[in-house]
């Protein structure tokens, strides 16, 4: 009589599987640290860039009114730390230095007088002006000049970076970096410098046109 053989079915420990699942991670990390180190394994591996974007399509045109009179350059140097709670910063952490330069454009809206505050006298020699007071742009972050000094992360961070359809990315800094050179405009004088430079401008043009005096005020 034959004996039947016997499968006997040997199951990984648990504590194996979460072994295993450590080390892949790591060599993943490591992987993607060796790559970005070694230029010819980066070369090797590296990924083609092609530009299929279709055409640019015109939806609208806004006639402008506004007189760009002054422009400033700004540059600030945004240091953003990220940390989480009862992890070290090895593991889950980040913190950026970016240097972001841009310009913001004060201007006069001349598209705001109206016929009120224009008053010319009868023989065309004077003229009186009213205008808006200068305002501000948005600011306008330059990406030529704009570049990130260093970069921290962690062990996740890093992991999350390689795994992001959006690795690397910096629009939390750049953001910060608008807002701050926003801010600094504020306090920069460039809308008193506008509002010189208009003064001058439409002095001159109406000098230039027979008036021999004109006065140019700003009123809110």
């Amino acid at each position: 009589m034959t004996t039947p053989i016997r499968r006997v079915s040997r199951r990984m420990p648990g504590w194996v599987k979460a072994v295993c699942a450590v080390v892949l991670v790591i060599a993943v990390f490591f992987i993607g640290v060796t790559l970005s180190v070694i230029p010819g394994l980066k070369d090797l591996f590296g990924t083609e860039t092609h530009d299929r974007t279709g055409p640019t399509l015109l939806q609208s045109i806004q006639d402008m009114s506004r007189y760009d009179a002054a422009s400033g350059n700004f540059q600030v140097v945004v240091d953003l730390e990220k940390d989480t709670k009862y992890l070290p910063d090895a593991i889950r952490g980040s913190r950026v230095l970016y240097v972001g330069a841009g310009t913001v454009d004060a201007y006069v809206d001349l598209g705001k007088v109206g016929k009120d505050d224009v008053t010319v006298n009868e023989d065309r020699t004077s003229a009186t002006l009213r205008l808006p007071h200068a305002a501000l742009g948005k600011p306008a972050l330059n990406p030529d000049r704009s570049y990130a000094v260093s970069k921290q992360r962690g062990l996740l961070d890093r992991l999350g970076d390689f795994f992001s359809d959006n690795p690397n990315s910096e629009q939390a800094v750049q953001k910060l970096a608008v807002k701050h050179i926003g801010d600094a405009a504020k306090d920069s004088g460039l809308t008193k410098r506008a509002e010189t430079n208009t003064t001058d401008m439409l002095e001159g043009l109406l000098h230039s046109l027979g008036f021999k005096v004109v006065h140019v005020t700003f009123a809110s």
